[in-house]
């Protein structure tokens, strides 16, 4: 029987990557094939928003992102407490941009 070879992946950014980008809002839509997230930066009392950047991947990598995130979420509320949203009355938060 043939062990399967690891193979190691190498992750390289470039300084402005690195530096991130800010966001308070996301959009998210989807076809059959993909996810599209907008990530967006709303100025306070600004009439206007700007994405920041859009990434489009496939409902796999959209799955295995969200559940990243949820794992991410309960180690922080575990060492730093639960985080709290505020209620948006008379919407349906399921529909809503996250900000």
């Amino acid at each position: 029987m043939e062990k399967e070879q690891e193979i190691k992946l190498e992750i390289q950014m470039n300084d402005e990557v690195a530096s991130g980008q800010y966001i308070n809002m996301a959009v998210v839509n989807h076809n059959d094939s993909e996810f599209v997230i907008d990530c967006i930066y709303v100025q306070p009392q600004a009439p206007k928003a700007r994405v920041q950047s859009r990434l489009i991947t496939s409902p796999q990598h959209a799955k295995r992102l969200m559940i990243a995130l949820q794992n991410n979420i309960e180690s922080y509320e575990k060492m730093h407490g639960v985080i709290d949203l505020p209620e948006r009355k008379g919407r349906d938060n399921n529909d809503q941009p996250m900000h």
